[in-house]
């Protein structure tokens, strides 16, 4: 997520009222998670296992709990919680903000575009040319659609990320200020479920169709021209490269890449990312046809037990 306008480094510590290290003129473009941060934004981190990761990424900030040697061309800022801070920033610069209206007045909506009764349409949303909305999809603020869209009855844009920190008092959600992105011509079935990003884009690519109950989960990337059947539960960070086709009750593990034209047979568990151009099956994922031999030999172990009594 980017800022409205660029802030400098002391103007971030003294919202979230932490110390650090680095000018005070250290000018700050915006905030990200750790495999989408870019130069000039934040990043936060608050497991020493993951220290090293986030001072090496491309952030320009890191929000840390440690005071650590700061990169040569970096800052830090010092927090007891960065967890806790990074959420006071993304209410800090992406408040929440209630709608009175089914439709908000902020929203664009283009040429041609259907929208049928009992529609939710949040604030700062941008609908293409000739899009086809029905009845009781909502379509939470900041959410960006393309031209030629359709999106079926009860279907969700924009719901959070599921993200949560364990604390011995309970679960402490990480607030979610990102954006669900479709590109054109993107078909959405009944009763799907696309969550926003938690800083940046969740975004399915042009002529990509989704069949009745998917979920994406949050960040992930579905690319141009995908089939995606029934039922099929696909995790946070996923990318999901073009023309990949996946049947029914499929589901994935987080932060694996599923490679171009690989086709994902029925209820497969994707465990780990998978190169592209092949079939895949079962749980643990193979490739369909080593597979299928597997459970041919798994068939035929009663009668080699048999045999062997004999």
């Amino acid at each position: 997520m980017r800022f409205p306008s660029p802030h400098t480094l002391e103007q971030l510590a003294t919202i979230i009222d932490c110390s650090y290290v680095g000018s005070p003129d250290f000018k700050v473009l915006g905030m990200n998670e750790i495999h989408v941060v870019q130069n000039g934004e934040i990043v936060f981190v608050d497991h020493p296992k993951y220290y090293d990761k986030a001072l090496k990424s491309k952030a320009s900030v890191v929000l840390i709990n440690k005071d650590v040697a700061c990169p040569e061309g970096k800052a830090l800022l010092i927090s007891d919680d960065p967890f806790r801070d990074f959420n006071k920033l993304s209410k800090f610069f992406r408040p929440f903000q209630q709608s009175t209206l089914s439709i908000s007045s902020s929203a664009k909506v283009g040429e041609g575009t259907i929208i049928q009764p009992n529609v939710f349409i949040g604030n700062n949303v941008t609908i293409g040319k000739d899009c086809l909305i029905h009845s009781n999809v909502s379509i939470y603020d900041n959410c960006v659609i393309g031209n030629g869209v359709t999106i079926h009855a009860g279907t969700v844009l924009g719901a959070d990320a599921f993200y949560y920190k364990k604390r011995p008092e309970g679960f402490d959600k990480l607030i979610s200020c990102g954006r669900v992105v479709l590109e054109d011509y993107v078909e959405l079935g009944a009763l799907c479920t696309i969550d926003k990003g938690v800083t940046g884009d969740t975004t399915i690519k042009r002529g990509t169709k989704l069949d009745n109950q998917v979920h994406v989960g949050h960040d992930t990337v579905i690319g141009e021209l995908c089939l995606i059947a029934s039922q099929t539960g696909i995790a946070g960070c996923v990318i999901i490269e073009d023309e990949v086709t996946i049947w029914g009750q499929v589901g994935t593990n987080s932060g694996i890449t599923i490679g171009s034209k690989a086709v994902i047979m029925g209820q497969t568990g994707v465990t780990k990312s998978v190169p592209g151009g092949k079939s895949y099956f079962g749980t643990p994922i193979e490739e369909s046809r080593e597979k299928l031999k597997q459970l041919a030999y798994v068939k035929k172990i009663p009668e080699i037990i048999e045999k062997l009594k004999e």
